[in-house]
């Protein structure tokens, strides 16, 4: 997963690596290396991932009941 970004005309570097940053957060790239950043037993790799099914599910139910209301 490749991420781009370009530096705008007279931009500081340090604005540019802050945008580099946020999108990297977006994509869940951070996430991701940090994972892998140490070994996870297949237990806990089945619990989070079951969190993170939980959490999907309650988000899509909570934008069903704001578009219902």
């Amino acid at each position: 997963m490749a991420v781009r970004v370009q530096a705008k005309a007279n931009e500081p570097l340090e604005k540019t690596l802050r945008r580099l940053r946020k999108l990297c957060n977006n994509e869940g790239i951070t996430r991701e290396l940090k994972r892998h950043a140490y070994y996870e037993k297949p237990s806990e790799r089945r619990r989070r991932k079951g969190r993170e099914r939980l959490k999907t599910i309650r988000l899509a139910q909570k934008a069903l009941e704001l578009l219902g209301k």
